[in-house]
């Protein structure tokens, strides 16, 4: 009697799920096994790495460690580059080169590139593949290949509470306020006022803050309403679920309207009438 092909079909895939439920389990004891912290620095010995601070295996290239000093509870992604100075095994002296405050995020694949001082405020934020470096290829002479000429080093220096989008790159020289907003992919040099929003290559003020007018040009999204301070998981997770509940009643009353009734206010009205038993 032939046997049933379905029957190996789903063993087959039961074992598949197995290995891959294995696989990903055994990845993230890795992940949690490589991750550096002040407890468990592994080989990386940075002139000081902070409280609640980690760097989130795998870790990308990092050199230079004892010049470079990480604020408390610092984020630092995947395959984050971090170096202070040209090369490893350099005496760059006794100050710091590369400085982080506390609270620093740094997205997935950022590099922070110290050949001379690099300042990261705290509470700053960096999205996906920031690069933010003090060096940069020189093209003086153009009889030399430009990698083979000597390169510029302009101390960098990023401000508290800024918010650095996915791709932006801030070159040598700059100088970012307080509460800078840099759109992804731009292109930031020079000094960058307190409180503004820059934006292109290179980067241009779009937006800044007044203390009388506010913002200029207005914002055009109301702000978001912030979350009570006494309000607990528990009751966070209460409304998530409640605005889930109105979603779905929602999406039931479009499918139940006749076509043509598609009028929020019609159906509104409808179910205020069904509510209360029979209109007046």
């Amino acid at each position: 009697m032939p046997k049933n092909r379905n029957t190996f079909s789903s063993v087959g895939a039961w074992r598949r799920r197995l290995v891959t439920r294995a696989v990903h389990r055994g990845w993230r004891l890795v992940q949690e096994a490589g991750a550096v912290t002040a407890q468990r620095p592994g080989r990386m010995r940075f002139g000081r790495i902070g409280h609640g601070t980690r760097l989130a295996f795998p870790q990308g290239t990092v050199f230079g460690e004892p010049w470079i000093h990480l604020g408390d509870h610092c984020i630092i992604g995947e395959q984050v580059t971090l170096t202070a100075g040209l090369m490893p095994d350099l005496d760059l002296g006794p100050d710091p080169i590369l400085v982080l405050g506390d609270g620093v995020v740094l997205g997935r694949g950022s590099h922070v590139i110290a050949d001379t001082t690099v300042t990261i405020g705290s509470d700053t934020y960096c999205g996906p593949y920031v690069y933010i470096t003090s060096t940069n290829h020189s093209y003086d002479d153009p009889r030399q290949p430009v990698g083979k000429q000597w390169p510029r080093m302009e101390p960098v220096e990023i401000g508290p509470g800024c918010w650095l989008g996915t791709g932006a790159v801030v070159l040598p020289g700059a100088r970012l306020g307080r509460n800078v907003v840099v759109a992804a992919g731009a292109v930031v040099r020079g000094e960058v006022p307190d409180h503004s929003v820059v934006a292109g290559a290179p980067a241009r003020v779009v937006r800044s803050w007044d203390p009388e007018l506010g913002w200029q040009p207005p914002l055009r999204t109301p702000p978001p309403v912030p979350i009570p301070a006494d309000m607990t998981p528990q009751q966070l997770n209460a409304l998530a679920e409640l605005d889930e509940e109105a979603v779905r009643g929602l999406e039931s009353l479009d499918a139940a309207a006749p076509s043509g009734s598609s009028a929020p206010e019609d159906r509104d009205a409808g179910v205020a009438v069904s509510e209360g038993g029979r209109a007046s």
